[in-house]
């Protein structure tokens, strides 16, 4: 049996979704499915922010969006001029839904739930006619005469057009690699650090506010870090494992860094004033109470692995112990041992070559009418929202290209 239709997206997660209902509602009379191989759409909007979905981010200068995509920066610039933050919350205003905005600037749905996002989208494709089929994954791809040619386990389809957007799927980026496309080899993104360290070992729960650096690289990232039961995550890190998805994963999640606790303190300056210090307070125990913005328990930890005994004055301190305790504040050394995914909201590096598309259209430069939308290319951003931001702006550029 052929099912034949104008355009077919191949994909029902968020970006396959987007692209659909824009592609409809600028051209009601396409005809358009969207084919999911799962038996349920929409599994990773449902899941995200944990069970909440961060929609987007309130960043709404697209230079300044562009900085949080670790890998397509440059690309985006002209795609999120296009369809940029501030379009994704009047469109989903426009459908009913309204955003607020976090302290962080991540953006969620007012109710907290991702299911008024799923909800929103099946709405749409039922009110425009729009096809949706799962249970259809892909077996082939090919191209007959000015026709794609889809054929799943179970039927054949037809369209003029066809849109991509499989996420991190092996199966398909090996079929793109037999029409032509380089597939950059995927590799993990936003993970947590494995660290067995009796510095940090009593204080999961514990944040401080840190600089953290990839010992041998250029690797920097500044926020917040969060000691865990495993080790290390927060901001901080995983904005680390995004910038370093490739290096860190070379290095087979074996590697070096440096925390400075004390965030941007030079260890120098941070000696004087431990010098100040062992002056006012030299009658106090040293252990006792922070003088910085850290948490009691990890200044007593960072004081205990300086040498410095629990009971031991201010006075007391000999000039050893106090560098030692500057160096363990602004430049301590942990191991790293392996990673763990964070959450659900696994994100790989890598998918089809960005030289390889066109982004004013999101079109394949090798084969007319093959577009691309969301995370199958070689786009992934940090954690906040800002991957949905590129499955949106992606499904708008090709819903303008094809409408």
């Amino acid at each position: 049996m052929n099912s034949n239709f104008d355009i077919i997206i191949v994909g029902g997660g968020a970006a396959g979704f987007f692209t659909a209902i824009s592609i409809v509602e600028k051209n009601p009379k396409l005809k358009v499915a969207i084919l999911e191989r799962g038996a349920e759409v929409l599994q990773k909007v449902r899941v995200s922010g944990g069970g909440r979905c961060n929609v987007t981010h309130a960043c709404f200068e697209p230079n300044e969006l562009v900085k949080f995509y670790p890998r397509g920066e440059k690309e985006l610039r002209g795609p999120f001029h296009q369809f940029g933050s501030g379009d994704t919350i009047e469109w989903f205003e426009k459908h009913g839904v309204e955003l607020k905005i976090e302290p962080d600037g991540r953006m969620f749905p007012v109710s907290n739930s991702s299911q008024t996002i799923i909800d929103c989208f099946l709405k749409a494709t039922q009110k425009l006619g729009i096809t949706v089929l799962t249970g259809q994954s892909v077996q082939s791809i090919f191209k007959k005469d000015a026709f794609w040619k889809i054929e799943t386990q179970s039927e054949n389809y037809i369209a003029e057009k066809l849109v991509l957007a499989t996420g991190s799927n092996p199966k398909i980026w090996e079929m793109l690699q037999t029409f032509g496309h380089a597939v950059v080899s995927p590799v993990p993104s936003l993970f947590t650090f494995n660290i067995k360290d009796s510095r940090i070992k009593e204080l999961p729960g514990v944040a401080a506010q840190v600089t953290v650096k990839v010992k041998d690289t250029k690797l920097s990232a500044t926020g917040p870090l969060l000691i865990t039961h495993w080790g290390m995550s927060g901001p901080a890190i995983l904005k680390l494992s995004a910038w370093g998805a490739r290096i860190l994963h070379d290095k087979n999640y074996q590697f070096t860094i440096f925390v400075n606790w004390l965030n941007d303190e030079d260890t120098a300056d941070v000696e004087k004033k431990l010098k100040d210090l062992k002056q006012e307070h030299a009658k106090k125990s040293v252990s006792k109470k922070s003088p910085f913005e850290l948490t009691n328990r990890l200044w007593e930890s960072l004081v205990l692995a300086s040498g410095i005994e629990a009971e031991t004055k201010w006075a007391d301190l000999s000039k050893t112990q106090l560098q030692n305790l500057a160096n363990q504040l602004t430049n301590g050394t942990f191991q790293v041992n392996g990673k763990s995914t964070f959450k659900e909201e696994f994100v790989t590096a890598g998918g089809i070559d960005l030289k390889e598309i066109n982004f004013k259209t999101m079109e394949s430069k090798f084969h007319e009418n093959l577009y691309f939308a969301g995370e199958i290319v070689n786009i992934d951003a940090i954690t906040g929202g800002f991957n949905f931001q590129n499955a949106w702006t992606s499904g708008f550029i090709v819903a303008s290209a094809v409408g």
